[in-house]
């Protein structure tokens, strides 16, 4: 599945908030009545949505930091779906 993202600069919505929880050593999404717990590099994926980066500028970023790892593939894909959940706008 190729996902177009084109111009695209991710963001979390309002209502959401990326926190770290010590007690579980888990990065969560607190949401209004639910918290998603995150798993993997979801966490470093979704810091990096600030608004100001486009998608492109994240895969960078990723890439650099995971080097072989499929981030070209994944991370526009990831992005997507956390979108349709609507978590990010």
């Amino acid at each position: 599945m190729t996902v177009t993202v084109t111009g695209w600069r991710p963001a979390l919505t309002r209502s959401v908030v990326l926190r770290h929880d010590r007690v579980r050593q888990a990065d969560l999404l607190v949401l209004p009545e639910r918290v998603v717990v995150l798993s993997g590099r979801a966490a470093d994926v979704l810091r990096l949505c600030d608004g100001h980066r486009h998608v492109d500028e994240i895969v960078e970023e990723l890439a650099v930091r995971f080097p072989g790892a499929p981030v070209a593939a994944e991370v526009p894909r990831f992005l997507h779906r956390v979108r349709e959940e609507g978590w990010l706008r």
